[in-house]
């Protein structure tokens, strides 16, 4: 018998084998796939990201849940792509950080957090080009381009970024993170939005893919998490 809550309780405690069992069993009893992926796996990462915002779990906590649900979808993924059901394509985010930084801890987790919404991440890892960025969200048809940076040095390559993003003519939303940014800095080199955290950032996927369809070229001020 399915029992939802039981699987959410397993991934936010990490236990990957019993995640991948439920996963398993529930399908068995011909629940419906897309169910199980919101009903069992989404919404258990959900909690664990809207405690890690408040600070009732940590990152540790955060790897060990996202390993769980990685269990799950190696299960459901060959089912959404192999039954032939029409199934509403998940949105990709393209995310990196920026050319001259090798920072990713930050970056990393926000990914995490955004697959665990529903989100399907690209992840370039660091040092990546603005080249890389346009190629990568050209490649992936992609709904949003995260960019993070963690050195003063490199966080001004965003702007070069956006500016090569925006003169390919892509219509894509670009959110900044990182904690050397703020606010104001999204602002001035035109960024879509910014969010100071990883759990804040998942908000804000959620509500810049939530605009009707517009030209990318046509914001004018970041939008914050907050």
């Amino acid at each position: 018998m399915t029992d939802y809550a039981v699987m959410n309780q397993h991934l936010f405690e990490g236990n990957h084998q019993q995640v991948k069992g439920a996963t398993e069993a529930t399908l068995a009893e011909g629940r419906p796939v897309l169910e199980v992926l919101n009903e069992g796996l989404i919404a258990g990462m959900a909690v664990i990201g809207e405690d890690f915002k408040h600070n009732r779990v940590f990152v540790p906590e955060v790897l060990l849940a996202a390993r769980a649900m990685k269990a799950g979808l190696a299960v459901i993924q060959p089912l959404l792509i192999g039954d032939g059901t029409p199934q509403e394509a998940a949105k990709v985010i393209v995310m990196g950080t920026v050319k001259g930084d090798l920072h990713d801890i930050g970056k990393n987790l926000v990914g995490m957090l955004a697959e665990g919404a529903g989100f399907q991440i690209v992840d370039l890892g660091t040092n990546t080009s603005a080249r890389s960025f346009i190629e990568a969200v050209e490649a992936h048809d992609a709904a949003i381009l995260g960019m993070s940076a963690l050195l003063t040095t490199t966080m001004v390559y965003m702007k070069t970024v956006v500016d090569e993003v925006r003169a390919a003519g892509l219509e894509i939303r670009i959110c900044v993170g990182g904690a050397p940014l703020s606010q104001e800095f999204a602002d001035e080199i035109g960024a879509d939005g910014y969010a100071a955290d990883a759990s804040s950032a998942v908000e804000l996927f959620k509500r810049l893919t939530a605009w009707p369809e517009r030209a990318a070229t046509g914001s004018s001020k970041a939008i914050s998490a907050r």
